[in-house]
């Protein structure tokens, strides 16, 4: 079910200094886009074959925002690569932990996600990812 760790999400105040620490690291930008349903911008820089997704909110009732406020910035979740999202959900919920979607919904890059609460990942929201692009 599982492929890869698809990225590595991490809140940040500010995309553009967060950017420019990872390419200080010798890292490229891959993209930057918005996603207005989670109320975030993001950028992915690839690592090898994961990426890291610096989240940045783009309004204050964006869950990101309130992590960010409740937290501060770092990492946020972990996300998986999965072959089929719907079917990778059913069995998280058939497994007995706690999902935060009834169904898969969009993500950046047109993916289809999900996430497993953290009270079920020993503390770690998980995302599963099913989609082309990075």
């Amino acid at each position: 079910m599982i492929r890869r760790v698809h990225h590595i999400g991490v809140a940040v105040s500010n995309l553009e200094e967060a950017t420019r620490a990872y390419q200080a690291l010798g890292l490229a930008v891959e993209r930057v886009e918005e996603v207005p349903t989670e109320q975030v911008r993001v950028a992915f820089i690839p690592v090898g074959e994961t990426h890291i997704e610096l989240l940045e909110p783009t309004s204050p009732a964006s869950p990101v925002a309130r992590f960010l406020e409740k937290r501060g910035p770092g990492v946020h979740h972990l996300c998986f690569l999965v072959e089929d999202v719907a079917q990778a959900l059913g069995l998280a919920r058939d497994a007995g932990l706690s999902v935060l979607d009834e169904k898969p919904r969009m993500g950046a890059g047109g993916a289809q996600v999900c996430f497993i609460h953290p009270k079920s990942t020993g503390g770690v929201l998980v995302e599963l990812w099913q989609g082309e692009h990075a």
